[in-house]
């Protein structure tokens, strides 16, 4: 006989219509305290399936309570919405920047070079905060989508409400042959 887990209608629903605005992804307490109660038995028999047993001391970890995630588009759907007035922030290192970009980005790095690899910009959410307002449409580009990710991920933690993160980076932009300025 099949069992059904609670989660699994999760997975068949159609996604929901995007939006340009970050969101919370509850887990733990949180998600817990939003969903509709369910019995113990139901609770218990999710948590086996997922490998997850009561008693442990992995019951008592800290759980997070939400975290801000920027929803992320194609680069044609990027460029759309750059033409439509979102403002482009580049999160590439200077070099990176100076050697072609979208026109009209704003260049903040989220990371710098150092002599090693890279490290992150300490004042990056601050460089961001004299240039962007908190609802001010911002779409963020890096050169493969990895660095404009953890940049997008932080504005939506630190307020910022209409944040827009583009997949495959400059390099994507380039590749589709969209246009660049030097």
């Amino acid at each position: 006989m099949a069992t059904s887990l609670p989660g699994a209608l999760l997975l068949a629903r159609a996604p929901p219509a995007p939006t340009t605005r970050c969101s919370l992804r509850r887990s733990g307490a949180a998600a817990r305290a939003a969903a509709p109660p369910r019995s113990v038995a139901a609770r218990r028999s999710s948590l086996r399936a997922v490998g997850v047993r009561s008693g442990g001391d992995e019951a008592l970890r800290p759980e997070v309570e939400a975290a801000a995630v920027p929803r992320s588009v194609p680069v044609r759907v990027a460029y759309e919405l750059h033409q439509a007035g979102h403002r482009y922030l580049d999160v590439r290192t200077e070099a990176e920047f100076s050697a072609g970009h979208p026109q009209g980005a704003v260049n903040i790095p989220y990371m710098n070079k150092t002599g090693s690899g890279m490290t992150k910009n300490t004042h990056f959410l601050e460089q961001v905060s004299r240039i962007f307002g908190k609802d001010d449409e911002i779409i963020v580009g890096c050169q493969s989508g990895k660095r404009s990710l953890m940049a997008a991920t932080e504005l939506c933690s630190a307020g910022f409400t209409a944040v827009t993160d583009i997949a495959g980076g400059f390099s994507s932009w380039r590749d589709n042959g969209l246009p660049t300025t030097q």
